[in-house]
């Protein structure tokens, strides 16, 4: 079974972080919650405005540090940051979850990074070279480099990563199989070859390798973290990595933290890695509290250090009120949407996605209930991405009786009850998420919206998100509601319907532009192709996409060093963050 990265995010942002869900290797798709909804579902249009949402364009510093909760004041050399509870697969290349992917960032270093526009910037590499024809990456290390645990990190460990992806035995989601093809990889996943051809160790200190084709995203791919021979390698055998699974508990990464213990249900603990090539954080201990909880009162009582809100004037009044935040306007780079299982006869009829898209009052669901902090989405960008358009992009305005058209169409009729009938099956849509009152409000609105146009809207919540996964993997479902993680690329928001990820979707149109906006680094001659690219995936209609987040973060006033990347989200400054 191929491992899914899947990120919940509840619309009310509790325990919710902003940190990059998979680092440089964010292949699989993230996923996140149903939103919230309110009642009135009569006769509104959607809009790309955001009219109710606090103006907020300015960090506002926390005003009174001398309110601060007793418990906050105590904590001297320990931040503590809510989370969803993980799987514990902390491996990279191996998680099960985007929330894997939040602990692995603070424990995983990757060879080249970004910036917050997106261009690569060294990490673990301090330099690198690339051949004329875009075949050939040399990568060159920085001196001294080591692993959490004080072994060397020399380019054996970065071979061995790259191979170890290319094992027949992996069932992950990585983009050095679906994205880019190494030179000789394929011949070594089928047994055929011994070693990787593309894959040349020069000195302890350089590496290269070569590719089949130029590929836009093909230094930070091969710049993803790296694992340690010696650790994860001493028990390699080709065609049998299942003993990875019992390395997950115990990472050995090159990141600024450590795991200290993972308590499922509670926290994760993280210590300092003296071994950080930029050495030792200025917090001693870290800690993902994954607790089941409103992120408003471990905010107030000081359980917690950090907290996302949607960006509405009710929220920042009441987090300035609080008077020991300091509060950052944010618009992370990812989007929201309702996920289709188009293995379902059903579903397979685009006509019927498209009036299922039509038939959601979606402005009433994910901004005006929201007091504006949100804007409708129609393509997979999000607005402060280079690639976004909305020219030649259907809105899908809620329009009940284009919906009521198009079902006809499809063969859908009234039956006596009002619920469509065809061939004797009434027209049911299965919904799953998570268990919270935005997800009440949201089946409220969405059955009420689609009882009106003759569909059935039948409702499964998960109190437990890898309950929620399972069911989801198991295929035992119509419609589910995620939201990707942060977006390095534009091919990123793009990747699901590629790689087979979106079962029973497969344009090959849409395989071939995402191949063209692949195989250029001119941003210009991309952004054109993902402006067709966009336009398929919105006709063809195989999610309901659904809204991009306006948020406030909010954090102790006594942290200093605190930054936040759209790009990175925070792990780009975790190791600078600091007590006061």
């Amino acid at each position: 079974m191929k491992k899914l990265l899947i990120t919940l995010l509840s619309i009310t942002m509790a325990s919710s972080i902003l940190l990059a869900a998979c680092s440089n290797d964010s292949s699989a798709p993230a996923s996140g919650s149903a939103q919230s909804a309110t009642a009135d579902t009569k006769g509104t249009e959607n809009s790309s405005t955001i009219p109710a949402v606090a103006e907020l364009t300015a960090p506002i510093a926390a005003s009174d540090l001398s309110k601060l909760p007793a418990q906050a004041q105590k904590r001297t050399d320990t931040i503590i940051v809510g989370l969803t509870d993980p799987s514990g697969a902390f491996t990279p290349y191996f998680q099960q979850s985007g929330y894997d992917g939040n602990v692995s960032s603070v424990l995983y270093a990757s060879l080249v990074t970004v910036d917050d526009k997106g261009l690569p910037i060294p990490d673990l590499a301090e330099k690198w070279d690339i051949s004329p024809d875009g075949l050939t990456y040399t990568f060159h290390l920085r001196k001294d480099l080591k692993f959490s645990d004080g072994t060397p990190l020399t380019a054996d460990d970065v071979a061995f990563t790259w191979t170890l992806i290319h094992d027949k035995s992996y069932d992950g989601q990585s983009e050095l199989l679906t994205t880019i093809a190494i030179k000789g990889g394929k011949a070594y996943k089928e047994g055929k070859a011994k070693l990787i051809e593309g894959i040349k160790v020069i000195d302890p200190e350089t590496i290269s390798v070569t590719i089949d084709k130029p590929n836009a995203k093909g230094l930070t791919i091969l710049g993803s973290e790296i694992l340690s021979k010696a650790y994860y390698g001493k028990d390699y055998k080709f065609g049998s990595l299942d003993y990875i699974k019992k390395l997950h508990a115990t990472p050995v990464g090159t990141g600024p933290y450590k795991l200290e213990k993972f308590i499922p249900g509670q926290e994760v603990r993280f210590v300092a890695n003296e071994f950080y090539y930029k050495g030792k954080p200025k917090t001693e201990h870290f800690i993902y509290k994954t607790t089941e909880g409103d992120t408003w009162q471990f905010i107030e009582t000081g359980e917690q250090d950090y907290g996302s809100f949607q960006a509405t004037q009710e929220n920042i009044d009441k987090l300035k009120g609080l008077g020991f935040l300091n509060i950052i306007p944010y618009t992370a780079n990812n989007y929201g949407y309702l996920q289709f299982n188009l293995e379902h006869p059903t579903l397979k009829d685009k006509k019927v996605r498209q009036a299922l898209t039509y038939g959601l009052d979606r402005k009433t669901i994910y901004v005006d209930a929201n007091q504006g902090a949100g804007q409708i989405a129609n393509i997979p960008a999000s607005p402060i991405s280079w690639s976004y358009t909305e020219e030649g992009i259907n809105p899908y305005n809620y329009e009940p009786e284009k919906a009521k058209q198009l079902l006809d169409e499809a063969g859908w009729k009234e039956g006596a009850d009002g619920i469509r009938e065809k061939d004797g099956q009434k027209l049911k849509i299965h919904f799953i998420g998570s268990k919270s009152k935005a997800t009440d409000i949201f089946i409220a609105v969405a059955k009420e919206n689609y009882t009106a146009i003759g569909v059935q809207l039948e409702a499964e919540q998960f109190a437990d998100f890898n309950a929620q996964i399972a069911k989801f993997e198991s295929g035992d479902f119509d419609l589910v509601s995620f939201s990707t993680p942060i977006l390095g690329d534009p091919s990123d928001g793009v990747i699901s319907f590629v790689n087979g990820e979106v079962k029973g979707y497969d344009n090959p149109k849409v395989k071939e532009l995402y191949e063209k906006g692949l195989a250029t680094s001119d941003n210009e001659a991309r952004k054109a192709v993902y402006k067709e690219l966009y336009q398929v995936i919105n006709d063809d209609a195989p999610y309901i996409f659904t809204s991009y987040r306006k948020l406030v973060v909010a954090y102790n006033g006594r942290i200093e060093g605190l930054s936040i990347s759209p790009l990175r989200g925070l792990s780009a400054s975790l190791p600078d963050w600091k007590l006061k």
